[in-house]
Order: C-alpha cells, then sequence, then structure tokens
C-alpha cells in the first residue's frame, strides 16, 4: 500500500446534527435550571429549529476560514417523519430546508424508508449534496419503477464489485478526506426497503471500505453513520483505521447538560480503538461541532468539541411562549443560561426562515389553530419505563385505538401500541391537531386488528420487549417496547426465553381475567 510521504496534518472543524424529524421550527423546551443548592428555576424557553443550526453553522465556518481549517457539516440521517412538516409536505420540505443549511453529505436514516424507495429517491431528485447508504445494494434494482434509486447520481451506496461502500472524497489544503455511510443492516425488520434493495452487514462493509479507502491512498477517514450509538460503538471496537464516527438513531446527547435539567450522558467524543464516537440528540434541538486533526497515519486527535443547545433569547413560565419572566427572574436565568458553556444564544437565519415562511407555514398554522384539547399538566412519555414509571402517553394512544375500532363495529378486546410510535411528550396547554397529527402521532401507518390466541400474543409481547431491552438478541431499537390498554403483563428479564411474560390477563369490562394461551 503507497502512501504520501509529504503528508500534512488535517485539520478540520466539523459541525454535526441527526435524527432532525422535521423539527424545522424551535421546539418548546422546559429547563431546570440549578441557581444554587436552595433553588431551581423551570422555565421555558424556544430551543433550536434549522433557522438557528442555520446561523450557528454560519459562524462555525467563518470561525474555521479565519483560522485556516476545512469545514465539514454532515446529518447522520432521520430528516423524515417527526412533524406536521413532514405529514403535509413529505421529502419536500426536508429537502429544501437541507439544501438551505448546506450540509455537506447525509446518511440514510430508517425512517426514510418507512414508506419505501421512492419517497427517497423523489428527496434525492431535489437535494444538492449526497446521500451517502454505503451498504445499500441497489444492484439489482428493478429496471421498471417510475423512481429508481439507482437513477439519482448523488446516491452513494454498495459498491458489489469491490464489496465496499462508495465514498464522498473531501480535499482540505492538499490532503484528502474520505467519508463514507453506513444504515442498519437489519433494516427490513424496522422500515420499509423495496425488497429489490437489500441491505449488508455494515460490519463488513465496513472493513472492506476502509481497506478500499487506504488502496486509494487515502488515510483520513470518517464514517456518517445511523447504525445507533451501541452499534457505532462495536464498530469502532472490531473495524480499524477510522478517525470519527458522526452517529445518530439513538437520539443521545452526549455531554453534561445538568445544570439546565436535560441530564447527563457519556462525555462528548467517546474514544474506542482509537476512533471517535459522536452523536448530537435529536429533533433539531442541539448540534455538535468538534475541531479534528489527522496525523500522517490518519489517527484522528479531538482538539476540541462538544454538543451545544441552541437557544432564542426570551425566556417564559409558560410552554405556550406567552407569559414573559419578570425583568428581575429574568436577568437571573439569563445569566445563569448565558454562562453554560454547551448553550448558544442565537438568532435565526432569515434566508432559511424565509423558505419555511414563504412556503411551509402559512398550511401548518391552520392546523395548529384547531384546538382538540387541553392538558392541565405535563404527560411524560419515555419508550422503556424507568425509575419515574412508563409512558403517560402510549396507553392512551392504544386506548384510543381500540376506541376507534369499536366505534367501526370491530369487537376488539384489547390494544397494543409500540413506544417508538409515540414520538414526544406533551406540555400543559391547548392540544391541537397539529400536535396530533405532526408531533405526537406522525406515522401514517394503518391501525391493524387480529383474532389471536393468548400464546401468540404472549410471545409477541416478550419479542418486542427482548428487542427493545437487547435481552438475548441484538435489538433493533427501544421502540419495540409495548405499551397496551385492557391488557396486563409481567416480564420476567431472567427467565427462559420464550417463558419470560409470567403473567398475562385481559380485561374483560368488569374485572381481570387470565388469557388462555389456546384461547
Amino acid at each position: 500500500m503507497t502512501m504520501n510521504k509529504n503528508h500534512k496534518p488535517v485539520r478540520i472543524k466539523l459541525a454535526h446534527i441527526n435524527d432532525t424529524h422535521s423539527y424545522f421550527e424551535p421546539t418548546s423546551l422546559q429547563l431546570k435550571l440549578n441557581i444554587d443548592n436552595e433553588r431551581t428555576l423551570e422555565p421555558y424557553v424556544s430551543a433550536g429549529g434549522f433557522s438557528r443550526i442555520a446561523t450557528r453553522v454560519e459562524q462555525l465556518r467563518d470561525d474555521a476560514q479565519r483560522q485556516g481549517q476545512g469545514m465539514l457539516f454532515l446529518h447522520a440521517g432521520d430528516c423524515f417523519q417527526g412533524t406536521l412538516y413532514f405529514s403535509l409536505f413529505k421529502g419536500k420540505a426536508n429537502a429544501d430546508l437541507l439544501n438551505a443549511l448546506n450540509i455537506d453529505a447525509m446518511a440514510l436514516g430508517n425512517h426514510e424508508l418507512d414508506m419505501g424507495n421512492e419517497p427517497v429517491a423523489l428527496f434525492c431528485q431535489r437535494t444538492n449534496f449526497p446521500l451517502l447508504a454505503g451498504n445499500w445494494d441497489l444492484s439489482n434494482e428493478l429496471p421498471t419503477k417510475d423512481h429508481r434509486m439507482g437513477d439519482c447520481d448523488n446516491v452513494l451506496s454498495f459498491d458489489t464489485e469491490t464489496q465496499s461502500a462508495q465514498y464522498l472524497v473531501k480535499e482540505f489544503h492538499g490532503e484528502k478526506v474520505a467519508i463514507f455511510g453506513l444504515s442498519i443492516d437489519k433494516m427490513s425488520d424496522i422500515a420499509n426497503p423495496d425488497a429489490d434493495t437489500p441491505f449488508i452487514s455494515a460490519i463488513e462493509t465496513a472493513k472492506h471500505t476502509v481497506e478500499n479507502i487506504h488502496q486509494a491512498g487515502i488515510k483520513n477517514i470518517i464514517l456518517l453513520s445511523h447504525l445507533g450509538y451501541e452499534g457505532d460503538l462495536e464498530l469502532a471496537a472490531q473495524v480499524d483505521g477510522i478517525g470519527i464516527i458522526v452517529g445518530g438513531h439513538s437520539h443521545r446527547l452526549q455531554g453534561n447538560f445538568t445544570a439546565i435539567g436535560l441530564g447527563e450522558d457519556d462525555p462528548y467524543g467517546v474514544k474506542v480503538n482509537d476512533t471517535y464516537v459522536v452523536q448530537a440528540g435529536y429533533h433539531a434541538l442541539t448540534m455538535g461541532h468538534c475541531v479534528l486533526e489527522f496525523d500522517e497515519n490518519g489517527t484522528a486527535t479531538m482538539l476540541s468539541g462538544q454538543n451545544e443547545l441552541l437557544l432564542g433569547r426570551r425566556i417564559f413560565w409558560d410552554s405556550t411562549l406567552n407569559e414573559q419572566l419578570d425583568q428581575g427572574v429574568f436577568e437571573e436565568a439569563c445569566d445563569f443560561i448565558h454562562g453554560q458553556p454547551n448553550v448558544v444564544v442565537c438568532k435565526k437565519h432569515p434566508e432559511t426562515q424565509a423558505i419555511l415562511n414563504d412556503k411551509y407555514i402559512p398550511r401548518v398554522r391552520k392546523l395548529q389553530s384547531q384546538v382538540i384539547a387541553n392538558v392541565a399538566e405535563k404527560k411524560r412519555h419515555v419508550r422503556i419505563p424507568d425509575e419515574f414509571g412508563g409512558s403517560e402517553l402510549a396507553p392512551a394512544v392504544a386506548h384510543s385505538f381500540l376506541y376507534a375500532l369499536n366505534k367501526r363495529g370491530h369487537k376488539v378486546q384489547f390494544a397494543i401500541h409500540n413506544a417508538g410510535g409515540v414520538r414526544t411528550s406533551l406540555n400543559p396547554g391547548n392540544i391541537t391537531v397539529a400536535d396530533v397529527a405532526g408531533r405526537l402521532l406522525p406515522f401514517a401507518v394503518p391501525i391493524g386488528f387480529y383474532d389471536v390466541q393468548g400464546k401468540v400474543v404472549r410471545l409477541a409481547l416478550e419479542g418486542a420487549i427482548n428487542n427493545a431491552l437487547n435481552n438475548g438478541v441484538e435489538g433493533t431499537g427501544s421502540g419495540s417496547y409495548p405499551y397496551t390498554h385492557n391488557l396486563n403483563f409481567e416480564y420476567q428479564a431472567d427467565a427462559p426465553k420464550g417463558q419470560r411474560i409470567k403473567k398475562l390477563e385481559i380485561f374483560d369490562g368488569k374485572r381481570w381475567c387470565e388469557m388462555e394461551d389456546e384461547l
């Protein structure tokens, strides 16, 4: 293998986002400010959104130029779904807004394939950046499709000849950096890719791709991944030669945000086997950025880096962002927030905001004005129950499914809904059509009903929980965790596989009864 002996260290400023899920506008976010040991403030702020991301990226680009650094801005997948903007406009709004952000590349996320290949192909026809899907085999795609992935020149997929990913090459001060992308290889388990375009083993593809890139004389390698956090850590441990993995899927916000009530995760830029692993939260609330230096062997050193919460200037007492803090409390809260190193207050980028205002916001506002309910206090959603309990919303959603089906004449006795189908908690205040259709239940999927035996229900519940907890199986994410209505069960994690549901009861309208396996 021949390498350039005159290699110069490559210094890059890398910005990244992931799992933005069509959250183009800011989100009303409640903070918990630990002002001192005896007192906290719990105000609401306007957080994130594409216009603030655009402003912050512009600032980072200017910094990189002044400091003589290269600049990359990457999206680690899952831009589809999530809000009313996707329900109304599908991939068109994402294409317009991501083009406006001037991202350098995006990984293919699983939610991009919820509705099959065609929406992704239409999306790629509108974008001005490459979609990196290096373990997606398009070689046998049917020629009769109206919109083929293989006809999209900006899709870098699996190369069957080299058994590796096609990759993007960026050059900084005469030195090349290769970027390739990987997606979940069990894609058909959690999404709906067309049957003629399978996914190949991510780890094997990564090994072959690194080797192929090295043979091309390039040592500096970045992986843009939608494998999930644990998948990224596993790949970093098994595959040498990758400087950094920029990840998504797991919605992990690395860093310590406890001072503002958002918890603490692993430090930013966990290092495994000489490979850094980063991930930057979800829903366009936050953005990560770091400065990397690649040496003559392609080994990366992270000189600085962190995730940042992007906020507006104003602070409020209510989730509707109408009741502002009085001046004294406002100044105290502002001083505290501005003193946090991982919080950035930034204005909305005018050009990006204009795209939203002119093309998309008017239709969304109509549905946001249709109030259907009022929530007196916050309704919390979590996928897997924790020390504070389970989701307060997913069982209610399951109840609504049962109600809707019975109203239509179907004799349904119980309902199950997976945690991943519910996408957000609900703050106190009015709930609109837009909140439900755009944020709470944004996925356009049908409600199914079946005649099943108790033993099938038992195995389905166990399988979903095993998958969510990675208990004896290599799971595909926590979204499979089941919530129910009129169905009660107990799960014993250490029992033999196939025997972990220890109690299974159904409510008959008056009392709880054991569900028989053969009935």
